[in-house]
């Protein structure tokens, strides 16, 4: 393990910036569907790269401008506790859930259960095999949320994959009873148009509301037609989830023609990806609010009637976003980061060619009261820190770190890391901790690096795709206080307000 107490900078020979400035036309041209590949049920094949480019790799590891292949780097601020390699579940490592001493951790193979409560030492307590990607997952009460998000031949745990032209085909929401954290039970599944990429639980008493986002239709694809220009909303009876449904299908972007109102994409807007749908939406429960990321816009929306949520503001950036990828709220909720993710995840984007404003993310006010709410562009951040062209890097997923009178967030970068960093001032943020590995290899780009990185009770964890569940430690005067901050539950979606 290496410390490092300062950020690094790649400075690159000008034939590797230009092989950069290839690799970003490439991404500014590519559709909608090569901009957000999906890696689907197997292990995303490495892609060939060049010899100068593995060179440049070599070369920047030997010069001590990145870490080596599989080492470990972080800044003297933030403490790497412990990894828990991949098990029975060997695919894809996604997202993360939380609820009392244990963690919930979605694998494109199923899902994992960890006891957390000593989190120096966490210990495998299930593993589910149910394959489908992504298995984004979260958690309320007895109930535990799995999307599917690639056709298979069933619903069941047991399915294959089956092409999605075929009618029978199944993908969606599945749900399982989780009061016995050993031995979790699958007890209902509700097909959705396109399936589900994403999900967000909108709780109440009596009944979970799930947002299921997911995109890309076509007229191929009987259960997934244009123009899918909004979210599916399920309802599930807490004490009959077998009984879930989908409720409503809101139209989010209503226009005319194929494709609904959202953002044309190319040839208008080049570089752009065409809105068919949503990517990810994070909710304010206590302020009945709700941040969508979707595709080529970024909405804010009220969800004071779960069932008919209401869109109060839209805004694009034409210019430095692809892929309006996830978003999140500051604790005032008069804040939003939404991420771009450019490439899709799979594409080398912490660069030099690429610059600081792609692939990074958006700062947004809101200004305004009531249905009259904007949304205001502020500022962007990206990591401060190059990467090879060897390694997958973009922003992703990640949550709030709750410190009063701040606004400080921890998030995952892929290849890229974990990065801690605060936009108290919306205009000018700062990166204040970090955690990476070097790149998983020099002579391909291989996909890899942390796919969520969220704060629970006082520790940072984060799924690492390739490398399995890692525990961090922030230990800095600015973010101490959020120690005292406990919670029972967290989906970070499902945005707490973490001092009521």
């Amino acid at each position: 393990m290496t410390l490092l107490n300062a950020s690094r900078t790649r400075h690159r020979r000008l034939g590797v910036v230009a092989a950069g400035a290839s690799l970003l036309a490439a991404l500014l041209t590519a559709s909608p569907a090569g901009a957000t590949p999906d890696p689907g049920d197997a292990p995303t094949a490495d892609k060939a790269v060049s010899a100068r480019t593995q060179a440049d790799a070599a070369e920047a590891i030997a010069a001590g401008e990145i870490p080596g292949q599989d080492e470990i780097v972080h800044s003297a601020n933030l403490e790497h506790l412990v990894n828990i390699p991949k098990d029975a579940l060997t695919g894809i490592n996604s997202d993360l859930a939380f609820q009392g001493r244990y963690a919930f951790a979605g694998n494109y193979d199923g899902f994992r259960v960890f006891d957390i409560s000593n989190p120096k030492a966490p210990r495998t307590i299930a593993q589910v095999l149910c394959p489908g990607s992504q298995n984004d997952v979260s958690v309320s009460g007895d109930l535990l949320f799995l999307s599917t998000d690639s056709s298979r031949s069933d619903s069941s745990c047991n399915s294959t994959t089956q092409p999605a032209t075929e009618k029978s085909s199944w993908e969606g929401m599945k749900v399982f009873d989780i009061s016995d954290k050993r031995n979790p039970k699958y007890v209902a599944a509700v097909e959705t148009a396109c399936g589900s990429h994403t999900h967000t639980l909108v709780p109440e008493r009596k009944n979970v509301y799930v947002y299921v986002s997911s995109y890309s239709p076509s007229a191929s694809y009987p259960d997934c037609q244009p123009p899918h220009d909004g979210i599916s909303v399920i309802k599930v009876p807490r004490k009959a989830p077998e009984q879930a449904a989908v409720v409503n299908f809101p139209v989010l972007f209503p226009g005319e023609g194929p494709d609904g109102g959202g953002n044309p994409g190319a040839p208008t807007n080049p570089g752009v990806s065409k809105t068919t749908g949503c990517h990810d939406i994070t909710v304010l429960p206590e302020q009945d609010l709700a941040a969508g990321a979707c595709m080529g816009d970024g909405i804010l929306f009220s969800v004071k009637d779960p069932e008919h949520p209401k869109v109060i503001d839209r805004v694009q950036d034409n210019v430095n976003f692809a892929f309006w990828h996830s978003a999140t709220f500051n604790q005032k909720a008069n804040k939003v980061v939404f991420t771009d993710e450019l490439g899709g995840g799979g594409a080398a984007t912490c660069n030099a060619a690429i610059g600081p404003n792609r692939g990074a993310d958006g700062i947004y006010d809101i200004v305004g009261k009531g249905d009259k709410r904007k949304l205001v562009f502020r500022g962007y951040y990206k990591i401060p820190r190059e990467q090879a062209d060897t390694e997958n890097c973009v922003a992703h997923n990640g949550s709030l770190i709750p410190v009063r009178g701040r606004d400080i967030m921890v998030q995952a970068w892929y290849q890229g890391g974990v990065s801690v960093w605060e936009f108290t001032d919306s205009a000018h943020p700062k990166e204040i901790a970090y955690f990476e590995r070097g790149p998983l290899t020099t002579d391909a780009l291989s996909v890899g690096g942390s796919w969520s990185a969220y704060y629970y009770n006082g520790y940072i964890y984060s799924n690492d795709i390739a490398k399995g569940f890692d525990v961090l430690k922030l230990t800095d005067r600015r973010t101490d206080p959020a120690q005292r901050v406990r919670l029972p539950e967290l989906n970070v979606q499902t945005q707490p307000d973490y001092f009521d």
